[in-house]
């Protein structure tokens, strides 16, 4: 008898048994920490994408908290299709992206406009800007748009007149080691400061080129290319081109550089 509940218990629909309720349980504390857990993960990339703000802003200090720093960024909405301000939605809140998944909230991108790839955009954007005083000093600008392998997410900052940049930096990719990820090189970053984003007739002019910078009238629009990775650094300039373009920020900073001229 006691032979028999042994090959019993070492049947197979007992082994099955046992390794079905091994699952849920295991199933069940997955679930039980993701959902304990996701405020924290959620308020950990918040304060990472809020770093990378201040770091294209010149602003990062490692010795000092992340949200004492931000404190001295004010966070605005824009309107992308008229270019104004608005209140519409909470500035602390706002996602863009949750937003471009939403065909209420956002709006699909003509072919013809998509250079940055990414099919819709939000109707709403945030915007960072950073002041000395009563003066502002730069606007920092969420961009994205594919690359080779990847969407491509980072900030792109512009000095008060809007057209001048003080820097470029991603917070996410997935483009490939050693090549397309040399947009983290800070050597690459640094050459973005004091370029031109936009040419004398007020379309989107920064580029990467393939190859090095030659000096000459059209080196303030142009990076030097990413060895190897010509593609990536392709996604690049048509994710700017659109994002400083009629479709994304062109009605916002437009506005900003006829109050810029008209101020001084």
């Amino acid at each position: 008898m006691a032979e028999q509940k042994k090959r019993d218990r070492n049947s197979l629909s007992n082994t099955l048994i046992v390794a079905v309720g091994v699952s849920l349980v295991c199933s069940v504390l997955v679930s039980v920490a993701a959902i304990a857990l996701k405020p924290l993960q959620e308020k950990n990339a918040g304060e990472y994408r809020q770093r990378i703000v201040l770091e294209v802003a010149g602003l990062y200090d490692e010795s000092r908290p992340v949200s004492e720093l931000f404190a001295q960024v004010e966070t605005r909405v824009v309107d992308l299709e008229t270019g104004d301000y608005t209140d519409a939605v909470n500035a602390a809140t706002f996602d863009a992206l949750a937003a471009a998944n939403d065909p209420a909230a956002s709006t699909a991108i003509p072919a013809a406009a998509d250079s940055a790839r990414i099919g819709r955009r939000a109707n709403y954007a945030a915007v960072y800007l950073v002041r000395d005083g009563d003066d502002l000093q730069e606007i920092i600008l969420p961009v994205y748009g594919k690359g080779l392998w990847s969407t491509m997410y980072g900030y792109l900052a512009l000095a008060a007149d809007g057209t001048t940049i003080r820097g470029l930096q991603f917070y996410e990719h997935g483009e490939t080691p050693g090549l397309g990820d040399q947009v983290d090189k800070p050597d690459w970053r640094a050459m973005w400061d004091g370029k031109t984003a936009y040419g004398e007739d007020g379309e989107p002019r920064i580029s990467v080129i393939k190859g090095n910078v030659q000096p000459g009238p059209s080196a303030e629009y142009e990076i030097d290319g990413l060895a190897g990775a010509t593609l990536t650094g392709r996604g690049v300039t048509d994710l700017l081109h659109y994002w400083l373009g009629p479709h994304g920020f062109g009605p916002y900073l437009e506005q900003f550089r006829e109050r810029e001229a008209h101020d001084g």
